[in-house]
């Protein structure tokens, strides 16, 4: 990693650099924006490529529009011949088309860690955050691509084709996806009464349970989870831990979530950056940087 100097002259070591492929949301509770604000919160530097501009505020999505899939390879292309890229965070795709251009992207760049959050549909909004041949796509080849795949339990009965409806179910269309060819699989259960995630690899099953939070503000809660896990892997963590911590960030920015607009808040993934102001009357003075203004005038 290639450290650059600053005017101070001073060496700023480089944190790991994290690639987020997903949609913009206006609201900035979702998709990229709710990506790079997480993984600001853990100490790593996010890069993104934009697969589809959406139309949608807090009260739901209204329209999707992909991005034409030449200028969503030339984005990923730049970045990657750019950066050196830690991790890739895979959200919306909008369009087959849009997820066979990543598929190959993948395929060239072998990245250590592949997160994939296969989104279908928004949680409010009647707009298709993927058309149905790419969630087959999504399915029959970019599922065996991912380090780890994501799906809640919308995603993971389409995903499988399996009734999934409490926690044996999620098990059940978690080891169904380990057979379809998917290496490890969070199925995440915010939606059941104790919101409850199962972690699905070789190594076996295990369910992670968590309290309520009673809180409508949960708009982004997928992309942030699947983000966290994305950090924290690329940061060293085992995906065991990586997801025990990214559920606890997700529970937190929940807690401390408020509302924005007029629909669900989105999470408030820079819960730990909150700054008191300065008592009144009490002026910070920058110590460096000063405006010219401020400078003796020379006689």
């Amino acid at each position: 990693m290639s450290t650059h100097g600053n005017h101070n002259g001073h060496s700023n070591h480089t944190p790991p650099i994290l690639l987020a492929i997903a949609g913009f949301d206006p609201s900035c509770g979702a998709g990229v924006a709710a990506d790079l604000k997480t993984f600001a919160a853990h100490n790593c530097y996010g890069i993104a490529a934009i697969t589809a501009l959406t139309v949608q505020s807090t009260q739901g999505v209204r329209a999707v529009h992909a991005t034409p899939t030449a200028t969503l390879r030339a984005q990923l292309d730049a970045l990657a011949e750019d950066a050196n890229i830690a991790a890739a965070k895979i959200g919306m795709l909008a369009n087959r088309a849009n997820a066979a251009t990543v598929a190959e992207f993948l395929d060239k760049n072998k990245f250590a860690h592949v997160i994939l959050d296969p989104v279908s549909r928004p949680t409010a909004g009647d707009a298709e955050l993927l058309d149905s041949a790419g969630l087959k796509f999504v399915r029959d080849e970019l599922l065996k691509r991912a380090t780890v795949v994501t799906p809640n339990i919308p995603e993971a009965e389409f995903l499988t084709g399996l009734q999934v409806r409490d926690v044996p179910s999620m098990k059940a269309a978690g080891q169904k996806l380990l057979e379809m060819g998917a290496r490890a699989v969070v199925v995440t259960g915010g939606h059941l009464e104790k919101p409850t995630d199962v972690l699905c690899d070789p190594a076996g099953v295990e369910t992670f349970g968590g309290d309520h939070v009673r809180s409508q503000h949960t708009h982004g809660s997928g992309c942030t989870f699947s983000s966290a896990i994305a950090a924290q892997l690329a940061t060293g963590q085992n995906l065991r831990d990586a997801v025990i911590l990214a559920k606890a960030y997700v529970t937190q920015a929940i807690e401390k979530a408020y509302q924005t607009g007029k629909g669900a808040g989105p999470l408030n993934q820079l819960f730990r950056f909150h700054q008191e102001p300065p008592a009144r009357g009490v002026h910070e003075v920058p110590q460096h940087g000063m405006h010219p203004a401020a400078e003796p005038a020379a006689h």
